[in-house]
């Protein structure tokens, strides 16, 4: 009785896995447009700091 169903779900464990994935691939792009022009000024500030430091 439970043989088939194990086997009909064999291959459902690598799709969600993709899914999964996918989904924090989405996500973490998502984060670094968002969060990325901010970090840059962040950077840029801390660059300019040192040169006019010299």
């Amino acid at each position: 009785m439970f043989t088939g169903f194990y086997k009909e779900e064999c291959g459902q464990g690598m799709a969600e896995y993709g899914l999964l994935v996918s989904l924090i691939s989405i996500a973490a792009v998502a984060v670094v447009r968002l969060i990325g022009p901010k970090v840059s000024s962040w950077i840029q500030v801390a660059v300019d700091s040192f040169e006019t430091s010299e």
